[in-house]
C-alpha cells in the first residue's frame, strides 16, 4: 500500500499510536544477514488466534517471536507475558507493540503473521510485503474480490512468500487423499459437498457507547471507514457484520471449501449462487446463520451447508465429501480420510497420526523462506478459494445467481453484485500495490 508520507503521519497522529513516520522501503531478501544460524525472526499481529500463531512459530526449530502486537492493551500483556515464558532462551526478548507498523520498521523482522480481523488482512499484508517481510496471514486474506486480487498482484510485485492459513494444505493425510483422488480412487471426481454445523448463541442488541479504556477503537477499525464504537463487536462479532466480516461463509466455509477445490481439481465457477438467512436469533447480525451455497465449474460442481446455530448432533455429516464415478471419499475435518465404493463398502481409511494441527504449515512456512521450498498454500491459491465465498456472498446480499468468467472468477453482467466487488476504505487506507 502506497500510502503518502503526509496520510500515514496523519492516520498515526489520529491514533496516538505513534509519533513518527515509519519508513515501508525494504531491500528483497529470503533472510536478511542479520539473522544468524538461518534464524527466522516474527513479529505476530491480533492476540486472540494469534496465541496459536505464537505457539506454531515457537513450533518450528529455530523461530523466534520478537514482537506481538494488538491494539487492546490488556491482551497485549497478557500476549506479551506467554511469548516471553514460551522462549526463556531466545537471543532477543519479545516486545510488545499497539501498532503493528513498529514491526515494520525493524529490519532484523523477518516474517509478519497476521490473525487480526479480515478486514485488516489484505491491507496489512501489502503494507508488510512493501517492507521487505514475507507474510503469514489467516483465512481468508482478504476482505472482497477485489482484495483477493491485490494481495496475489503484492506478492508477486514484492517477491514474498505469503501464506495464507488453510492448514490443511499441510496435513499429511490430507495430502495422501488428494494425491489418491488424483490416481482415481473414486473414479472421476464429480461432485464435493462440505458442511459446517455449529451451535452460536445471539450476539444480542448491541448498545453504542465509549469503548474500553484498553482498546484503541480507532486503529482497531483500521482501513474500514469510520463507524460508533458498539459493545457487541470486539473481539469477535464483527464477523457476522458486512463492514467488517463475511459470516461463517468467510470464517469457516473458506477451510472447507479449499479442500474441495483443491481434491476437484479446479480454479474458478461458471456459476455460484447462495440461498439463506437469518433464522435463529433477533439480535444484531446481518450475515446468515442458515444457508446453502453451490457452485458449478462445468465439468463437476460443489455446494456448502452452513448451520451456524443448530450442530445437528444427530446427524453424521464430513467435513468434506467427494462423489466419483466409482465411490466416494469423506473427510472428518482433522487429518484423515475414508474411501468407500458405490455399494458402500469401506476400501481404505487413514485417521490421525503425525502431520495435522498448525505447526506442519507454520513449517512449511519457514521452510519456505529459509530453503525457499514451495509453500503448500500461496497466496495465490488460497484467494481463489477464498473468492469462492466472497462471490457466495455476493449472490446472496444480491439474491441472485452470478454468472462468472471461468478464467478469472470475474461477474459477468450484474451491475448491483459488481458494486461488491470492492468496499470503501477510510482516506489513505485504500490498498496500491
Amino acid at each position: 500500500m502506497n500510502s503518502s508520507p503526509v496520510s500515514r503521519r496523519r492516520f498515526v497522529q489520529s491514533t496516538g499510536a505513534l509519533g513518527a513516520v515509519l519508513a515501508l522501503s525494504r531491500p528483497p531478501a529470503v533472510l536478511p544477514a542479520e539473522s544468524p544460524g538461518n534464524r527466522v525472526i516474527v513479529g505476530v499481529v491480533g492476540l486472540s488466534r494469534g496465541m496459536a500463531h505464537v505457539a506454531g512459530h515457537l513450533g518450528v526449530n529455530n523461530v523466534e517471536v520478537a514482537y506481538v502486537c494488538d491494539v487492546d492493551s490488556a491482551r497485549l500483556a497478557s500476549g506479551l507475558k506467554t511469548a516471553e515464558t514460551k522462549q526463556p532462551t531466545a537471543v532477543r526478548k519479545p516486545q510488545g507493540v499497539g501498532d503493528f507498523r513498529r514491526i515494520l520498521d525493524d529490519k532484523n523482522v523477518d516474517a509478519v503473521s497476521i490473525a487480526a480481523p479480515n478486514f485488516w488482512h489484505t491491507p496489512m499484508a501489502i503494507l508488510a510485503m512493501q517492507a521487505g517481510k514475507h507474510v503469514y496471514v489467516e483465512k481468508p486474506g482478504s476482505h472482497n474480490p477485489w482484495e483477493a486480487e491485490a494481495i496475489v498482484a503484492a506478492a508477486a510485485k514484492y517477491k514474498r512468500k505469503c501464506q495464507m492459513g488453510n492448514q490443511r494444505r499441510s496435513y499429511a493425510n490430507v495430502i495422501e487423499a488428494i494425491q489418491k483422488l488424483r490416481e482415481g480412487v473414486i473414479g472421476k471426481v464429480l461432485f464435493s459437498r462440505c458442511y459446517y454445523n455449529g451451535a452460536r448463541p445471539s450476539i444480542k442488541k448491541g448498545q453504542p457507547g465509549q469503548p474500553p479504556a484498553t482498546l484503541n477503537w480507532t486503529l482497531w477499525q483500521g482501513p474500514t471507514p469510520e463507524r460508533p464504537y458498539k459493545d457487541n463487536l470486539h473481539p469477535y462479532n464483527w464477523h457476522w457484520h458486512w463492514h467488517y466480516g463475511g459470516g461463517e461463509m468467510a470464517n469457516n466455509g473458506v477451510h472447507a471449501l479449499d479442500v474441495s477445490r483443491w481434491g476437484l481439481g479446479v480454479d474458478y465457477p461458471t456459476k455460484v449462487t447462495f440461498l439463506g438467512a437469518r433464522y435463529h436469533h433477533d439480535d444484531d447480525q446481518e450475515t446468515p446463520d442458515t444457508g446453502s451455497a453451490v457452485y458449478d465449474f462445468g465439468t463437476c460442481g460443489a455446494s456448502w451447508d452452513d448451520s451456524s446455530c443448530n450442530p445437528r448432533r444427530g446427524e453424521k455429516n464430513p467435513f468434506v465429501a467427494f462423489y466419483g464415478d466409482k465411490g466416494m471419499m469423506t473427510m472428518a475435518g482433522g487429518n484423515d480420510y475414508t474411501v468407500f465404493d458405490n455399494a458402500g463398502k469401506e476400501l481404505d481409511k487413514k485417521t490421525g497420526g503425525p502431520g495435522g494441527g498448525d505447526i506442519p504449515h507454520f513449517t512449511n512456512f519457514s521452510d519456505a523462506i529459509r530453503e525457499n521450498k514451495p509453500l503448500n498454500s500461496p497466496i495465490s491459491e488460497g484467494q481463489k478459494s477464498a473468492l469462492m465465498c466472497h462471490l457466495a456472498n455476493i449472490a446472496y446480499r444480491t439474491g441472485s445467481v452470478l454468472k462468472l468468467d471461468p478464467k478469472t472468477g470475474h461477474i459477468i453482467g450484474n451491475p448491483e453484485a459488481q458494486k461488491l466487488w470492492k468496499r470503501e476504505y477510510r482516506p489513505g487506507w485504500e490498498p496500491k500495490v
